[in-house]
């Protein structure tokens, strides 16, 4: 029976100079996962990334998969791709070309007309997996962002890898494009059952499509968990402030979604009334001084300098 860990770094540490940028990380990837490395740039995430796939040598701990340390491998001899942020699609390439670059490399001790008609079949099948039939003769300056991702996926996917490592591939796109492509990611994967490793720094696509989620700072882990775990119950005041916007009064955390404006309770100041479509954000001053965050339906007329009243309930407090 196959182990249900596919990827395990075991206290995996990686200096650069007097710099450490990653200090023991302990990881386990299940198999067939969509995890995600999230954290602030510097933090350790894409030297982890390079690291799984032998761009980087661990200065100490060991990178393990399918159950055997790879550390003595070069890139070549591990079972992983990597989508680039930038894709690094061929210009003068098709999007063929592009997707059977590597595949024909893999397939070279193989006869010519065996390697051609092998990387065939697999590529129009990877094409319509991520939903480019018929664009295999156009190059990429003639595709669209989130095409030329596909692109890029579809070249990382044809050769079956273990795990896929993507270092923040959705941030060339623009803001709509993003939420477009981040939900045609999530279901390529559910659909490949292909470990995805994800690299972000975007606190809502982490949330959006992982299974699991690490949260690092400063090249450290501060949690892992589920997207629901990291969120409600985060582990340290990082974790919560990185993760989504959060109040701290009274010695707890409390997010604005959970605050309710009422006509009874504690009292506070309106000191600015922002739109934000599907709600209104509303900042307020306490009597005490200290500043609370709450969200109120879009159509809302508080104004600047208004008397309200709010209150939450107890369990949707975060204690630390």
């Amino acid at each position: 029976m196959a182990s249900q860990t596919v990827l395990e770094l075991r206290q995996v540490s990686k200096s650069f100079a007097t710099h450490r940028a990653v200090a023991d990380v302990s990881l386990e990837i299940p198999r067939g996962a969509f995890f995600s490395l999230l954290g602030p740039s510097g933090c350790g995430k894409t030297t982890i990334l390079r690291m799984v796939a032998g761009f980087e040598t661990p200065t100490s701990g060991e990178v393990w998969l399918n159950g055997e340390c790879i550390n003595a491998l070069p890139p070549y001899q591990r079972n992983v791709n990597t989508v680039f942020q930038g894709y690094a699609l061929f210009p003068h390439l098709t999007v063929q070309g592009n997707v059977e670059f590597g595949l024909k490399h893999t397939l070279h001790k193989k006869r010519a007309d065996d390697i051609n008609r092998v990387s065939s079949d697999l590529v129009n099948d990877v094409l319509k997996q991520v939903r480019l039939e018929g664009k295999s003769s156009r190059r990429p300056s003639e595709l669209s962002g989130g095409e030329r991702q596909r692109v890029a996926l579809a070249r990382a996917i044809v050769l079956q890898p273990d795990v896929l490592l993507l270092d923040e591939p959705l941030s060339a796109l623009d803001p709509q494009l993003r939420k477009q492509v981040r939900g045609e990611l999530r279901d390529l994967q559910r659909r490949l059952g292909v470990t995805f490793l994800f690299v972000t720094h975007d606190q809502e696509e982490a949330l959006s499509m992982s299974d699991r989620i690490a949260v690092m700072n400063a090249g450290t882990l501060e949690q892992v968990g589920t997207p629901r775990e990291i969120y409600a119950q985060p582990r340290s005041r990082f974790v919560a402030d990185f993760l989504g916007e959060m109040n701290w009064i009274d010695g707890i955390g409390v997010r604005p979604e959970a605050v309710t404006i009422t006509t009874q309770g504690r009292r506070a100041f309106v000191t600015g009334v922002t739109y934000l479509g599907s709600f209104c954000r509303i900042e307020m001053k306490l009597e005490s001084g200290e500043i609370l965050a709450a969200q109120a339906p879009p159509d809302t007329s508080y104004t600047t300098g208004q008397v309200v009243c709010f209150t939450w309930n107890r369990e949707d407090e975060i204690h630390l």
